[in-house]
């Protein structure tokens, strides 16, 4: 699998708020879905891990895929 040629990007096609988690699948060729639940449960799991903050720094800094 060669991931280097895929830049990490917010995907415009796969996404359920703002692609961010598409584009990381996309990325590292995961499954978009089971990577939002994992991400989901280890935030909700975690007082440690603060997912929304993550998502937000995440969409703020990812590119879209078209850009």
């Amino acid at each position: 699998m060669n991931t280097a040629s895929k830049p990490l990007a917010r995907s415009l096609n796969d996404r359920m708020i703002a692609g961010v988690m598409g584009g990381i699948a996309h990325r590292f060729g995961w499954n978009p879905t089971l990577l939002r639940a994992v991400f989901v449960i280890v935030s909700i799991a975690s007082a440690a891990f603060p997912g929304i903050l993550v998502y937000l720094i995440l969409w703020l800094l990812m590119p879209n895929e078209a850009d």
